[in-house]
C-alpha cells in the first residue's frame, strides 16, 4: 500500500521543520526533534556526567572530556561544576567571558529500517539512528581556593560512590595525599546562558512505525536500546509538541 499524499506531506514536514532554540544554538534542530523543558534537561545531564567542554583561545577550538556536577540553581539554566587538571591548560588560555559549549551525549542507538511496518508496504524506508543530547552555552570561571576544591571533590565522590555496597571517601585517603591532589586541580564554574535539547526518537516516522521501533529495540541486545525504547514509547502515549 502506497503513503497517501497527506502523509507524506506530514512527513516533510516533521522532517523540514528545522527552527533552532536560540541564536546561540547551531545545532540543526527540527521542531519535532527540540526538547526545552529544564528538568528533563538537567536529568540526562546528570545521567551522563562526562561532558564535552568546547572552549576557544587564540590558538583555535579546544575539546576537553570532564564529569561535572549539574546544578539547578540559578534559574533558569543552573550551573555546571567541575576541575580540571592544573596541567591542562585550558585555565590560562580561556579568554574570559568568552562563550563556551558543554556537550552532553545521552543514549543513542542505530534504527533499523526491518523495525518498521512501512517497509513491507512500500519499502521506502532507509535506516536512522536515535539519540538525546544536551548543548549547554555558557561562561568559565576558574577557580584555585583549596576548601572549595574540596567540597567538590567531597560532593562529586558521595554522588558516584552512593550506589557501591561501600562507598570509598575521600577520607579514607591520608590528609596530606589530599591536599597533594588538590594543589594539581582547578575548579570551574560553568555559567549556563542557554540550555538546548535533541531528543531524536523517530517523532517524523507514523505511530505504526513508532511502535515498531519499540518493539524492535526492546527485542535488541544494543547498548541502549531498551532505554531508547522507553524514550520512543513515551512520545507514543503522550504526543511531544
Amino acid at each position: 500500500m502506497k503513503q497517501t499524499g497527506t502523509a507524506r506531506k506530514e512527513l516533510l514536514r516533521f522532517e523540514g521543520a528545522a527552527s533552532l532554540a536560540g541564536p546561540k544554538d547551531r545545532m540543526y534542530l527540527p521542531t519535532y526533534f527540540q526538547e526545552s523543558r529544564a528538568d528533563v534537561l538537567h536529568t540526562l545531564m546528570r545521567s551522563h556526567p562526562l561532558a564535552t567542554l568546547v572552549t576557544s583561545s587564540d590558538t583555535g577550538l579546544t575539546a576537553n572530556h570532564i564529569p561535572v556536577e549539574t546544578r539547578s540553581d540559578p534559574a533558569p539554566h543552573g550551573m555546571l561544576r567541575g576541575h580540571i587538571a592544573r596541567a591542562n591548560p585550558l585555565w590560562k588560555d580561556y579568554r574570559a567571558d568568552s562563550e563556551a559549549l558543554a556537550i552532553f551525549q545521552g543514549p543513542q542507538v542505530y534504527i533499523s529500517p526491518s523495525f518498521y511496518p512501512s517497509k513491507r508496504e512500500t519499502g521506502e524506508v532507509v535506516p536512522t539512528w536515535d539519540y538525546a543530547v544536551v548543548h549547554a552555552h555558557g561562561t568559565l570561571r576558574f577557580i584555585q581556593d583549596a576548601a572549595w576544591l574540596k567540597a567538590l571533590v567531597v560532593g562529586l565522590t558521595n554522588a558516584h560512590e552512593a550506589s557501591r555496597q561501600a562507598p570509598w571517601k575521600v577520607d579514607d585517603a591520608p590528609p596530606p595525599y589530599i591536599e597533594k591532589m588538590l594543589s594539581l586541580i582547578v575548579g570551574f564554574e560553568f555559567s549556563i546562558a542557554s540550555l538546548t535539547g535533541k531528543w531524536k526518537l523517530s517523532q517524523n516516522h507514523p505511530a505504526a512505525n513508532r511502535q515498531g521501533v519499540v518493539h524492535g529495540l526492546r527485542a535488541s541486545a544494543a547498548e541502549n536500546s531498551r532505554e531508547i525504547a522507553d524514550m520512543v514509547a513515551s512520545f507514543n502515549d503522550a504526543p511531544h509538541a
